[in-house]
C-alpha cells in the first residue's frame, strides 16, 4: 500500500526558514504549500495534487533528537541537480553533491541535504543517464 503522506516536525522558532528552505528545494519537483494551519503546520505537494498535500512540515516546541531521511523521486538526473542546487542556496546544509550511487545500484542518482532540525533529504532519480 502506497504512502498518503509524511511528516517532518522542525524547531517552532526556525518554522518560517525550514518551509523557504523546502519550498526552494522542493519547486524543481513541482512542490508549493497545498494546506497551512496557522503558522507552524505546512503541507506541502505536487501541482498535480491541488486541495492535498503529501508533505507535512510542523513546528514543534521540542522536536524528536533523531533525524529522519526522507527521499523525493525526481523524473530525471537534472531535476535531481536542481533540486540540490535550490537547497544549498536557501541556506541547507549539503549532506552530498548530485552524483550515482552504485552501491545502491548502477542507475541510483542522488543528492543530499540537512535541514534546520538535522533532517536529511533526498532527491533521487533511478533512470539511466
Amino acid at each position: 500500500m502506497p504512502l498518503d503522506h509524511v511528516s517532518l516536525f522542525v524547531p517552532e522558532s526556525d518554522i518560517a526558514s525550514a518551509l523557504e528552505l523546502y519550498l526552494a528545494a522542493l519547486a524543481p519537483l513541482g512542490y508549493k504549500v497545498r494546506l497551512q494551519f496557522g503558522a507552524n503546520v505546512a503541507g506541502l505537494g505536487p501541482a498535480e495534487t491541488e486541495g492535498s498535500a503529501d508533505f507535512w512540515i510542523i513546528g514543534v516546541e521540542n522536536p524528536p533528537n533523531c533525524p529522519s531521511h526522507i527521499a523525493f523521486r525526481a523524473k530525471d538526473r537534472a531535476t535531481v541537480d536542481a533540486f540540490h542546487a535550490a537547497a544549498l542556496k536557501a541556506g541547507a546544509k549539503d549532506n552530498g553533491a548530485p552524483g550515482v550511487r552504485a552501491h545502491y545500484h548502477p542507475d541510483y542518482y542522488g543528492a543530499f541535504f540537512l535541514d534546520v532540525a538535522g533532517n536529511n533529504i533526498e532527491a533521487v532519480c533511478h533512470s539511466p543517464a
